[in-house]
């Protein structure tokens, strides 16, 4: 869809929402993960990430990259999208979708997050045991539990 078509669309919307007594909020516009974690290390607040799976549909049998949407842990075909957020839950960021077979470390390095955390001070990003080991890389600016 042309993004004129989208931008059309919008500005049709909105007089209808405002008169219905829906605005948006003003304040800052987070548009890119650089200006997430600019956002986050300036503000001092703490970020949550993860990766979500969503289920799609298993591609046809004898098509090439069949098996790329089958992720490892749910065994299940997926796309996979990395997810920053605040502590309340407010979406901040969400990345690229990927197949399913693509671990979280990876989605993380292909995004570009291992040089914004080592360039930009004062973030911390808490995360779950798929992420261990970007801790060292980001010099400490990703939080995941203790292995046991």
């Amino acid at each position: 869809m042309p993004r004129s078509t989208i931008t059309r669309a919008v500005g049709e919307f909105r007089p209808l929402l405002a008169e219905r007594g829906c605005t948006v909020e003003g304040g800052v516009r987070l548009r890119t993960l650089a200006d997430v974690i600019t956002h986050l290390g300036a503000t001092g607040r703490v970020g949550l990430l993860d990766a979500t799976m969503v289920r799609v549909r298993r591609p046809a049998a004898h098509r090439a990259g069949r098996y790329r949407f089958v992720s490892g842990k749910a065994r299940v075909n997926t796309v996979k999208a990395l997810v920053l957020t605040d502590p309340a839950g407010r979406l901040l960021f969400c990345g690229q979708p990927r197949p399913g077979s693509v671990h979280d470390l990876t989605q993380v390095r292909q995004a570009g997050l291992v040089e914004l955390l080592t360039l930009i001070l004062g973030v911390i990003l808490l995360a779950d045991a798929g992420y261990q080991g970007l801790s060292t890389q980001t010099a400490g600016a990703v939080l995941t539990p203790r292995p046991v």
